[in-house]
């Protein structure tokens, strides 16, 4: 039986990947660990050489608490610029605040930091 080759999907899952651990503060080594695999592993996921199976996929899931099907979620997706909302998700700042929006202690202080980007949102687009 021939080896699959790796797809465009699996290079969405992989960014995918790399975004929820990225937004965590985990290292590829910290996940590697985790899931009893090597770093170098993780890498290729992430950057889509290697298909993840779905085992594993399940796996990845249940580290971060999110839902398996978060992963493909840029598949479905409404185009956008070529790179728009991978570039987000690798950017520095947006990793950032992700990561200090996860540790608000409150649902409003989230609230309220929402309703003040959408509403510098606004404000631009005006």
């Amino acid at each position: 039986m021939a080896k699959r080759s790796a797809t465009s999907m699996d290079k969405v899952v992989g960014r995918n990947i790399r975004a929820a651990r990225l937004a965590r503060g985990l290292s590829q080594s910290g996940l590697a660990e985790k899931l009893g695999i090597t770093f170098q592993q993780v890498q290729k996921y992430e950057k889509g050489v290697n298909r993840v199976g779905s085992g594993r996929l399940f796996e990845i899931a249940g580290i971060f608490g999110i839902p398996v099907t978060s992963f493909f979620e840029e598949a479905n997706a409404p185009a956008q610029p070529k790179g728009a909302r991978s570039a987000a998700r690798t950017d520095p700042l947006t990793i950032r605040l992700s990561q200090a929006f996860a540790k608000l202690p409150d649902s409003r202080s989230r609230l309220a930091l929402v309703t003040i980007a959408e509403s510098m949102m606004r404000t631009r687009r005006d």
